[in-house]
C-alpha cells in the first residue's frame, strides 16, 4: 500500500464519521485559531507601538530636571550642553506647561498649551498644513503667536484659522500655523494642542527655570552613547549629583514595551497551546476507539498478507490527516476572528490596531497540528499493527 492509497483510505474513514471527526478536530481548531489570533494581536500591537513611538520620535531623549537644592537649569544652560556634545546630540526644545484660561471669543477651551522652541516641529515630527511654524524671532522677542492642531482649526474656525486669535490668560495670541492631522482630529488627542514660544509662556507664568526638555540625537544606532553623554554632562553640571535629573530614551521605552508585549503574547500562546495538546489526546482516544471498532477489518487485512508497517502507516496517516485538517480549519477560523477583532478594537477604542496573523505563525500552526496527529496517533497505530489476525477475526 503506497502513501496515496493510505491517505485516500484515511480520508474515506474521516468522511464516514463526520460528527466524530469534527468533535475530534475541535480541540485542534480552537488551539490553532487561538494561536493565530494571539500571535496576530502581538504582531499588530508591536507594529502599532512602533508607529506611535516613531511619530513621537524614537531618536529623542526626554530630560526631567528635579534640581539640586536651589540649583535648577535654564534653557541656555541646556543648549550649551547640547552644543558642546554635538557629536551625539542634535536639537533641543524645552517644554513649559501653560496653566490658565484658554478661550476663543467667549468659548472656553480644554486644549493643551505648551511652550516650546522653534525646533519643536522637527523634533516631534510635526508637519505644517497651513501657515508657518514658530521661528527663532518668535522665541527671542517673546511674541504672542501660536501654532494649533487640526482639531482646533476645524472646531473653532471651520478650517480658516490663520490670523485668528486665541486668548490665553486674557492675552490675544495670533495663530500663524496649523499642523497636519496627527491623530484623528478629536478632542484631547494630539491634534487638540496649542504651541507657543516657551519664552512667552515663561514670562506669563513667571518661570525662570525649565524642568522638562526633549533632545534629539544624530544617529539612532548610537542612542545609548547619546544618553550616556548627556547624563555625564548633566552630572557634571549638578556637581556630581545624578539624582538631580532623569533621562529617558524613547527607543529604550519602545524596547521595554515590546519585551513586555512579547512576554505576554508568549504566555497566552502557551495557554492556547494547551488546547492543541488536549486536541491531540482527543485524537488518540478516538483512534483507540477506531482500532477497537475495526478489529475485524484489521484481522482480514493481516490474513490477506498486509504487513504491520502498512497497518501502522494507515492509522498514523489517518490521525495526521485529521489533525492537519483541523489545523487548516483553525487557520480559517483564526483569520475570521482576527478580522473581527480588528474591527471591534477600532470601534471600541478608536485605534487602528490591526490583528495581522503572520505567515510564520500559520506554517508553525499547520506543522504542529500535523505533528500532534502523528505523535498521538502512534500508540493506536502501534496497537492496530500488533493485533493477532486470528484473535482479530474472532473479535465480536
Amino acid at each position: 500500500m503506497n502513501f496515496y492509497e493510505a491517505f485516500s483510505m484515511a480520508m474515506k474513514n474521516i468522511r464516514s464519521s463526520k460528527t466524530r471527526s469534527i468533535l475530534t478536530m475541535l480541540g485542534i481548531i480552537i488551539g490553532v485559531a487561538a494561536v493565530i489570533v494571539i500571535t496576530g494581536l502581538g504582531s499588530g500591537m508591536e507594529k502599532y507601538m512602533r508607529e506611535q513611538f516613531e511619530s513621537m520620535g524614537t531618536d529623542t531623549l526626554s530630560v526631567y530636571i528635579m534640581g539640586r537644592g536651589s540649583q535648577k537649569m535654564t534653557v541656555d544652560d541646556m543648549q550649551k550642553i547640547v552644543d558642546e556634545n554635538s557629536e551625539y546630540l542634535d536639537k533641543m526644545t524645552p517644554s513649559v506647561s501653560f496653566q490658565g484660561s484658554k478661550r476663543v471669543g467667549t468659548e472656553d477651551m480644554n486644549s493643551n498649551v505648551t511652550g516650546v522652541s522653534e525646533d519643536f516641529a522637527d523634533i516631534k515630527k510635526l508637519n505644517i498644513a497651513q501657515g508657518r511654524t514658530l521661528q527663532y524671532l518668535d522665541v527671542a522677542q517673546r511674541t504672542n503667536v501660536c501654532v494649533v492642531g487640526s482639531f482646533i482649526n476645524l472646531k473653532y474656525f471651520g478650517g480658516q484659522t490663520l490670523g485668528e486669535k486665541i486668548k490665553l490668560n486674557g492675552r490675544d495670541f495670533t495663530i500663524v500655523g496649523v499642523l497636519e492631522e496627527k491623530a484623528d482630529s478629536t478632542e484631547y488627542s494630539d491634534d487638540d494642542a496649542i504651541y507657543v514660544p516657551y519664552s512667552t509662556v515663561s514670562r506669563m507664568m513667571n518661570i525662570r527655570d525649565v524642568d522638562s526638555f526633549t533632545i534629539t540625537f544624530k544617529d539612532e544606532e548610537m542612542a545609548a552613547e547619546a544618553k550616556t553623554t548627556l547624563e555625564n554632562a548633566l552630572t557634571e553640571y549638578f556637581n556630581g549629583s545624578s539624582d538631580a535629573f532623569y533621562v529617558q530614551s524613547m527607543s529604550e521605552v519602545l524596547d521595554m514595551m515590546n519585551q513586555s508585549t512579547n512576554m505576554l503574547i508568549t504566555i497566552l500562546t502557551l495557554i492556547a497551546g494547551i488546547s492543541l495538546v488536549v486536541g491531540g489526546i482527543g485524537i488518540m482516544n478516538i483512534m483507540l476507539v477506531s482500532v477497537t471498532e475495526r478489529t475485524k477489518e484489521i484481522g482480514i487485512r493481516k490474513a490477506l498478507g498486509a504487513k504491520e508497517r502498512y497497518i501502522m502507516s494507515q492509522f498514523v496517516i489517518e490521525a495526521a490527516a485529521t489533525s492537519a485538517l483541523g489545523g487548516i480549519i483553525g487557520i480559517i477560523v483564526g483569520y475570521i476572528l482576527s478580522f473581527v477583532a480588528s474591527k471591534v478594537i477600532f470601534i471600541t477604542l478608536g485605534e487602528p490596531l490591526t490583528v495581522a496573523p503572520t505567515m510564520f505563525a500559520i506554517l508553525v500552526s499547520v506543522g504542529i497540528s500535523a505533528a500532534i496527529g502523528i505523535f498521538f496517533g502512534y500508540m493506536p497505530a502501534k496497537k492496530a499493527a500488533r493485533l493477532n489476525p486470528i484473535d482479530a477475526l474472532r473479535y465480536d
